[in-house]
């Protein structure tokens, strides 16, 4: 008689509900679960239903119902979805999206909204989490490899020429500029700290200093402080157009394009000679997508002089990128044949080659390029890595891809590229804990906001997917495909 009387009340719960009388629906279910002889998990879920449509929704209370409701069947979908989108409302986002996660995966991927909401939650979640800790992060340098790309991207001047008499400062200054030229990061980035702090005597050197000092602002994301100090350094030395150029990517990093490319053009006025100019407006251009654009500038950029390695790479990859597989392709032989001691040309065709599919070519080309670093300390590692991908992506070997991925890191700890490769790696053989490690190191290592997100982003993805095997160790299977839809 009570389990009569229990589908009865839920009954009359059920057709308040579909008149919308959400408090007398909810009366209903709660008569329902007081009487029945066995809990039954669609009243809660029933209740918790009304709950989210009273106005306001009672968002506690729905996480209570479905609480209640999972505990007697952990694989009740719409309590879980009901509880998700609760614990969505009440910005308690990782548990919520462990309950989307959970709902996407007993719904076999055919829940389309879900998925949509683990993206969502997910974007809420590592936009929220970013801004914390970038709020409290100590500034540091990126890795070596990073560095020292940035850096490689300017062509090397001639130190500044020192007054008659030399200030501490001055002297300072030019043992800070001697260990950039060493790749000495860090002692460099001390040297110039303490150069502008006991005075640079004459307008060049403070220029020189500033511009220094600005340049490791940028690399560690202290984007308002770089600008500030380039802009100095262009007041005491217009023509110091390095800085107008380093400008326009802290504009740039910034979004404000029209800025960026205003910088460039003051730094034309100042040399229109200067063959850096041209290169670092086409990587602007590069990153707009604008290659046609970019490749004139590359152009422009080594007609100037056709000694600058990163001119003709760039050209050819933006002729790539264009459509100009042909072009691209016998710009890089040209390059190669100029440059046959530098692992950079090697290197970047053979990631053309590895987007053909020509993986033999491509494996062929990252171990010459591998070859040539070796003679350096450190050397650059990303032709490891991406014969590490090379490898997975021709033979699935996954063994042979990870042994480049720690040698790489063997030799730069901070490398992003691997810590990021690794992870994947790590996803899709399923092996989500390592995962998990490899995303938070990621996270350590991220540059800035944006890298961060997107770092933060795969590691609560995982979090919510190491959670989904710790409560349905059963379906700990499936887990891979998940791995291969995110």
């Amino acid at each position: 008689e009570r389990t009569k009387l229990a589908a009865s009340l839920k009954q009359k719960g059920n057709d308040a509900y579909g008149a919308r009388n959400f408090s007398v629906a909810a009366d209903f279910y709660s008569r329902a679960i007081a009487v029945s002889p066995k809990p039954e998990p669609v009243f809660y879920s029933n209740r918790a239903a009304c709950y989210v449509n009273m106005t306001p929704p009672k968002h506690e209370l729905v996480v209570e119902d479905c609480d209640a409701a999972l505990k007697l069947d952990s694989h009740y979908v719409k309590a879980l979805n009901r509880r998700a989108t609760a614990l969505e409302a009440l910005e308690r986002y990782e548990e919520s999206l462990r309950d989307y996660t959970a709902t996407t995966i007993l719904s076999k991927f055919t829940n389309d909204a879900a998925g949509m909401a683990v993206e969502r939650v997910l974007k809420k979640l590592s936009t929220k989490k970013a801004t914390e800790i970038m709020s409290t992060r100590e500034k540091r340098l990126p890795s070596y490899t990073f560095v020292s790309a940035y850096f490689a991207a300017f062509r090397p001047r001639p130190l500044p020429v020192l007054p008659e008499n030399p200030s501490t400062g001055d002297n300072t200054l030019i043992l800070a500029l001697e260990a950039l030229q060493a790749s000495d990061y860090a002692h460099s980035l001390t040297l110039v700290n303490e150069a502008i702090e006991q005075g640079v005597s004459w307008d060049v050197g403070q220029a020189e200093a500033l511009n220094l000092r600005g340049t490791y602002k940028f690399l560690i994301s202290d984007t308002n402080g770089a600008k500030e100090d380039l802009e100095k350094s262009i007041e005491l030395s217009p023509s110091l157009t390095q800085s107008w150029v380093k400008v326009a990517s802290v504009y740039m990093e910034q979004g404000d394009h029209t800025k960026a490319f205003e910088c460039f053009e003051q730094a034309i006025k100042q040399n229109a000679e200067d063959p850096d100019i041209y290169y670092h407006r086409g990587q602007v251009l590069f990153i707009m997508n604008d290659f046609a654009t970019a490749a004139d500038n590359y152009t422009q950029s080594t007609s100037l002089d056709d000694q600058f390695v990163f001119s003709h790479i760039q050209l050819a990859v933006a002729q790539y990128k264009s459509g100009n597989v042909a072009n691209s392709m016998a710009t890089f032989r040209r390059t190669l044949k100029a440059f046959p001691q530098r692992s950079e040309p090697q290197n970047y065709y053979g990631e053309l080659l590895l987007d053909q599919q020509r993986y033999a070519d491509a494996i062929e080309k990252f171990d010459r390029a591998i070859e040539l670093e070796r003679s350096k300390t450190p050397a650059n590692v990303l032709p490891l890595v991406n014969k590490g991908l090379a490898l997975f992506q021709w033979k699935q070997d996954i063994d042979a891809a990870e042994r480049c991925c720690h040698e790489a890191l063997r030799i730069d700890p901070d490398c992003e590229a691997a810590v990021a490769t690794l992870a994947q790696l790590s996803l899709q053989q399923g092996k989500i804990d390592q995962a998990v490690k490899m995303f938070e190191r990621h996270t350590e290592l991220a540059r800035n906001e944006p890298e961060l997100v997107n770092a933060l982003t795969y590691q609560y993805a995982s979090y919510a997917q190491l959670e989904f095997i710790k409560h349905y160790p059963e379906l700990a299977s499936q887990m891979s495909q998940l791995a291969r839809a995110i």
